[in-house]
Parts: structure tokens; sequence; C-alpha cells
């Protein structure tokens, strides 16, 4: 084997398997659960999760060199957040199509090429969360086309000084701190995105 071979890996003495199910709660986003479990020594335990229909989140860079942010406030935490443009999976719909939408709905740009960074569990204790990571270039700036009852303010922001906000707590967000390492190492070359051109969505839809 060389050494840039890796050996597959065998998890299964740290497998789980469900022996029984029951919903606990079914809300008009999220559902609770409680299942039982076999453990790997053959013990049971219960397991409580949330599950979550999946998310994208945008990471928009502007041609001088700052990022497009939001703040809105975010009610489970009681705070004002500051954070990248995201937003949930409709049911079926594509994470690239979301990306596109959410973006031009809570910021009002779109942009002329994307690239797919790849994707997050958000909570892996508890959630089935995944968020998938897009970053957007060659934006250009129309209206917003809020939801009803969704309030936020659209701020941009020089890099350096998202990376102080990550460094001195002001940024708290587990998926803008993720992004955030994802596009220091994009800008300083240690990592690289695959970038396509694709149509801006259509404002009046």
């Amino acid at each position: 084997m060389s050494s840039a071979e890796v050996p597959p890996v065998n998890d299964d003495h740290l497998r789980e398997e469900r022996t029984d199910s029951q919903v606990l709660f079914e809300g008009n986003f999220l559902r609770a659960r409680r299942d039982t479990v076999r453990l790997p020594d053959g013990h049971s335990a219960t397991r409580e999760y949330i599950i979550h229909p999946g998310a994208v989140v945008v990471v928009p860079l502007l041609d001088n060199g700052h990022v497009v942010l939001e703040r809105q406030y975010r009610y489970p935490v009681a705070h004002v957040m500051t954070e990248f443009p995201a937003g949930k999976l409709d049911a079926g719909e594509d994470p690239f199509l979301c990306g596109q939408r959410e973006l031009l709905e809570e910021t009002g740009y779109t942009a002329r090429e994307w690239a797919r960074a790849g994707a997050m569990h958000l909570a892996v204790a508890y959630s089935t969360e995944i968020i998938h990571v897009y970053f957007a270039r060659g934006l250009s700036l129309g209206a917003r086309q809020l939801d009803h009852g969704e309030f936020l303010d659209v701020i941009t922001a020089p890099v350096d000084q998202l990376l102080e906000w990550c460094r001195d707590g002001t940024v708290s967000d587990a998926k803008t701190l993720t992004c955030t390492l994802w596009l220091q190492n994009f800008l300083s070359g240690a990592w690289t995105l695959d970038w396509q051109a694709h149509d801006a969505p259509d404002r009046a839809g």
C-alpha cells in the first residue's frame, strides 16, 4: 500500500441499531423523536433528536473584498445575530436553487458565479440538520423579497473585520464561524473552489 492510500475503516463496533421509535412533537417546521437503540455492547439506550429539513448558507463576495452579512433577531437565544445569508430547504428543493433564492430574497443580490464548498452537520448530538455551503461572487444588487414576518438588516464588512468579530465573540453563529474558516482558507489559497457561471433567478418569481 502506498503512503497516499488510506485503508478502509470498519466502524461496525461503534454503530447503534434502532429498535423502536416514537414521535414526540410534530410542528410546522420541526419534528422531535425518541428512539430506542441497541448499543454495540448489546445494552439499550434512548436517543431524542430533532428532524430538520436541511438548509443552505451562502458566502457572498463583493468585488471590493467585502462580504455580505445579515443581522437578525433569533428568538431562541433572544439575541440579534450577525450571520451569512441562509435559509431552510423546501421539500425536494435543490440546495443550489435554494441558495440562489435565499440570497435574492434576503439581501437583494444575485451572483454571476457560484461554487459549492461542501456541507456541515450543525448539531450532530440532537439534530439531523445538514447545511450546504455555497460561495457567490460577481454580485449585482436589486430589491429584496423578504417573506412576510421576516425582519433583518443587510450589512457589508471587510474580511478582516469579520475575522475580528469571530475572534471577539461578536459572531457566534456556528454556520458563520464555519464559513469564515472556509473563506479564510480560500483567500489564502490553501483551499480551492470550483466556480461555475449561472443565470440569476427571476426577480419576479
